[in-house]
């Protein structure tokens, strides 16, 4: 009962035709079909690319004086000389 039966489809697709006609409906699958292929043809060149391309180097973050665990833990107050 929850589910659509083949007739619950097949009227559907009638209202489908009605409404669009049938060379509408032929139409928008064919320029459904043309922009898989032209997805299809767009991935394989991307594929097919030579590795010449420049190689993306990181960022570097913010400069900054961290200490190893253990020297931090020698100085209870750390950045105490920058403050008045």
């Amino acid at each position: 009962m929850g589910s659509f039966s083949i007739w619950h489809w097949l009227i559907v697709l009638l209202i489908v035709l009605v409404l669009f006609g049938r060379g509408r409906v032929a139409e928008i699958m064919g320029d459904f079909g043309k922009g898989i292929k032209s997805f299809k043809s767009g991935m394989n060149e991307d594929e097919s690319k030579p590795a010449d391309a420049p190689k993306v180097h990181s960022l570097e973050g913010p400069h900054h004086d961290a200490k190893p665990a253990g020297e931090a833990a020698k100085d209870p107050h750390p950045g105490a000389e920058h403050r008045n």
